[in-house]
């Protein structure tokens, strides 16, 4: 079992950066692919990028060039840098431990001028 709590979500206007970060705890962090979703109001949770236990990262294709996933396997946290953000990145944003199906609760970005 892992437990995951985000944080560093919030308001921003278009154009703006904010930094999700994501603390595991309860399971080897290191041992585990992880990976940040979202969720917009009335549509699908989508994957939005992911990081290998080796540091391999993926992204959909909607954030490439903007959005930057990282992790720190001493403090157990991944994070997700967002720049350039757009009103079509406003979701709630959910951290995953792919092998394990676990998200946490979810953090609200909004984009919004």
């Amino acid at each position: 079992q892992v437990q995951l709590l985000e944080s560093g979500g919030g308001l921003v206007q278009p154009g703006g950066s904010l930094t999700l970060s994501c603390v595991a705890s309860g399971s080897i962090f290191s041992a585990y692919t992880m990976a940040w979703d979202r969720q917009a109001p009335g549509e699908q949770r989508e994957q939005v990028a992911t990081i290998t236990r080796g540091g391999s990262t993926y992204y959909a294709d909607s954030v490439k060039g903007r959005f930057t996933i990282s992790r720190d396997n001493r403090k157990n946290t991944v994070y997700l840098q967002m720049n350039s953000l757009k009103p079509e990145d406003t979701a709630v944003y959910y951290c995953a431990a792919r092998e394990l199906d676990s998200w946490g609760q979810g953090t609200q970005v909004n984009v919004s001028s």
